[in-house]
């Protein structure tokens, strides 16, 4: 199967100004091989873009890649909170 976390990571660390926030969870349902996208809140306009227009070109990107059997890859872009520092 193809390298779909390191395509993400290709993709979104030039577009974000914290790339080491950058987190991609895989997880296989029955349907599909789902990457959870976490950013940083800063960065999450940048991801998503206006309009949606720029997460929509990275779906296309990532979705294109053919992999074998019925299940289908997902991508999912969330915010989450900053790190906090103890």
């Amino acid at each position: 199967m193809a390298d779909f976390k390191g395509l993400i990571l290709a993709i979104v660390s030039p577009l974000v100004e914290h790339p080491e926030d950058l987190v991609i969870t895989p997880v296989e349902t029955e349907r599909f091989y789902e990457y959870r996208l976490a950013v940083n809140p800063d960065d999450i306009g940048r991801v998503i873009g206006k309009q949606g227009r720029v997460a929509q070109a990275i779906r296309t990107i990532v979705y294109s890649v053919r992999v074998q059997g019925n299940k289908r890859v997902r991508l999912i872009i969330d915010g989450r909170p900053a790190k906090t520092l103890e």
